[in-house]
């Protein structure tokens, strides 16, 4: 077996990667150990595989597409930290706080509170390793306003800090000589008993390699899931290809938990028009910089949307509104800047209410406030996006804008500290954890937890490996069979149904039944609808051979996003309340008793289906509930009771 630190292109050894191919004389399985295995190069990825390497663990880093596609560039506006460049009043007690209420106090507070803590340290740690900032009058990082954060945090690289911070990690990846398997898909990940405890343990994982087919095999003790959202399950989404769950899937199919599955943010800003990029993003730093909403008949709506929550921070007026640009001490944010729950569902009503743009959605008009130099320096992705895309020069005309899916704030139910699930040797980080965020993910929060939680996972899986010197779970050979079996059995099936055809056909059921706004007999007729397609997926027909084989590709992929999709279903249906990402037409109000517990998913024991049961929220400090009081100098806040 081989850690792959030999060079590319040798004789035995695989072209894109230099490692080994140590299974060759035994059937033609390639197979390597590691210490920590990273599925997915994203930034959360990136930033634990980095982690793990510096702390001497024999680390390599898998994903299913090209190193530097992933979707973290997808973030464009900023990484949320409290570095207080702009306002040296801002802190992470205030990010905390900020980050709790954007999450409706569902959030994990462990975990909010360590990533406000902790993200100043890792945004620097970026620019320490080249990441280019812009800069403040004074030369510092500079920092933009987001929505739901009370001061300007968000350090920024104009409208491309993820593209910046995927290129700042991978090369600092590259550099370290960290082992990269690029368009490999993980198909299993591998449960074994420990030889010194008897429990269960990560023993590794089994995977394929895109381009040829073949089959590859990890021998580790830890994985990191990294793997990203859902977003492929809905018609209408943000998200590119991969995003179907997979980290989600491989985790409940190795015995841990989901929590959160019901809190889909549908972000409130994505392209309508052209079809062919319908749900494509458009930054929040849009509304940030100064862009306002408006519907068909001109009118600025977002007054009319004002939850009593934020009432108290929010301008009702205009006047106010445009005031706060030049003189934020002394007037309130515009209600544009209301964290993304709010601002997608005030969108939605006024485009259900007749409202709409010709193309079925909303205006978000930046051309009439800025110069066109001020929007090309600030916006230039969104320049030319539109420019390109959907012939719309935004410096002279508004952009037409929906809601789209583009983030789940549930995943894998991990530790605060380490980022471990309930298996051990398996953490999870980034969008396929949950906890997080509670309910609503503050716009600016990903990038920072991608970095704070993905060292934190890095860290911790190589503690992990260490101790267990040469008593590491091993791979039990029949469970390699059966995962070769389960992957190649599309290819055994006689005239069954082309995969593409289920996917359309569940995306279409998702964004009708289980989209923004939902409701119980919807909800009921959407896991039905499941059920239907879990029935004909297992007759699914993959024509051709393994090479270059799209069809097979999505064949397994479906069905890890069939496990998402029921989990998000049946948690729907479950929370009878409407809170953060999650609201019911039929249980409109905020229920303070949901607010005190999660749920939680698994598999059922013969791995057909999805259970759900509750669980207590956990209790909060006394010493940081003081930052909710009414007579805090930070804001004055509500009790979940006063929102409706």
């Amino acid at each position: 077996m081989s850690t792959g630190t030999a060079g590319v292109g040798q004789e035995g050894r695989h072209p894109m990667t230099g490692n080994a191919l140590d299974g060759d004389a035994e059937g033609g399985m390639e197979r390597h150990t590691y210490d920590v295995v990273v599925i997915g190069a994203g930034g959360a990825g990136l930033r634990a595989a980095i982690a793990a390497h510096e702390a001497g663990a024999r680390t390599a880093i898998v994903c299913k597409s090209l190193l530097g596609k992933a979707h973290t560039v997808m973030a464009e506006g900023g990484i949320a930290a409290a570095m207080g460049n702009r306002w040296p009043e801002d802190n992470w007690e205030v990010h905390f706080r900020d980050t709790m209420r954007g999450g409706k106090m569902l959030n994990n507070w462990r975990m909010a509170q360590l990533h406000a803590q902790e993200a100043p340290e890792r945004v620097m740690e970026l620019e320490d390793w080249g990441a280019l900032f812009d800069r403040t009058e004074d030369g510092l990082i500079s920092q933009r306003d987001f929505g739901g954060h009370k001061y300007a945090r968000l350090a920024h690289v104009g409208d491309r800090t993820g593209l910046e911070m995927i290129r700042t990690l991978q090369q600092r990846a590259v550099q370290l000589g960290i082992d990269v398997f690029m368009e490999c898909t993980i198909t299993d990940v591998f449960v074994s008993a420990s030889s010194t405890s008897g429990e269960k343990a990560i023993a590794g994982a089994f995977g394929y390699w895109r381009e040829s087919g073949r089959f590859i095999v990890f021998d580790s003790p830890t994985v990191i899931l990294a793997t990203g959202g859902i977003g492929k399950s809905f018609k209408v989404t943000s998200n590119s290809w991969e995003y179907t769950g997979d980290g989600h899937a491989l985790a409940m199919r190795a015995g841990a938990s989901l929590i959160n599955m019901e809190f889909i943010q549908f972000h409130p800003t994505g392209m309508v028009w052209p079809p062919s990029v319908k749900g494509l993003l458009v930054t929040e730093s849009v509304r940030g910089d100064g862009g306002i909403l408006k519907n068909s008949e001109g009118k600025r709506f977002m007054f009319d949307y004002i939850p009593e929550f934020f009432k108290a921070e929010t301008a009702d007026t205009v006047e106010e509104a445009d005031a706060w640009y030049e003189d934020k001490k002394n007037n309130r944010r515009p209600p544009e800047l209301l964290p993304r729950d709010e601002v997608a569902r005030a969108i939605n009503s006024e485009i259900k209410a007749g409202r709409g743009t010709p193309h079925g959605g909303i205006y978000l008009d930046i051309a009439s406030r800025r110069t066109p130099e001020f929007i090309k320096k600030r916006l230039p992705s969104m320049y030319h996006q539109f420019k390109e895309l959907a012939d719309v020069d935004i410096t002279a005309e508004p952009m037409e804008i929906g809601p789209t899916c583009h983030y789940v704030m549930g995943g894998v139910e991990v530790d605060a500290d380490t980022q471990e699930s309930a298996v051990t040797g398996l953490y999870a980080v980034g969008e396929c954890s949950g906890g997080m965020h509670g309910s609503n993910r503050l716009g600016g929060n990903s990038l920072g937890d991608l970095l704070v939680f993905g060292k934190r996972a890095g860290d911790a899986a190589t503690a992990y490996a260490k101790g267990l010197g040469a008593n590491r779970p091993k791979i039990v050979e029949a469970d390699v069979k059966a995962a070769e079996r389960s992957a190649l059995a599309p290819f055994e099936v006689e005239g069954g149904e082309n995969p593409y055809t289920i996917q359309s056909d569940l995306q279409q059921s998702m964004n009708d039944l289980v989209g923004i706004i939902r409701e119980g007999s919807e909800l009921e007729e959407s896991l039905v609808a499941i059920e239907a397609f879990k029935e004909r997926a297992k007759t699914m027909k993959v024509e051709g051979h393994r090479q270059y084989n799209p069809g097979w590709h999505l064949a397994i992929d479906l069905r890890n996003m069939l496990i998402v999709s029921e989990s998000i279903a049946k948690a729907a249906l479950a929370r009878q309340e409407s809170r953060g990402g999650h609201t019911r037409n039929d249980y409109p109000a905020t229920d303070p008793e949901w607010g005190t517990k999660n749920l939680v998913v698994n598999l059922t024991a013969d791995g057909t289906g999805v259970e759900l049961h509750e669980k207590p929220l956990p209790v909060m400090p006394e010493e940081l509930t003081t930052y909710f009081a009414a007579a805090a100098p930070m804001a004055n806040v509500q009790t979940e009771e006063g929102k409706n």
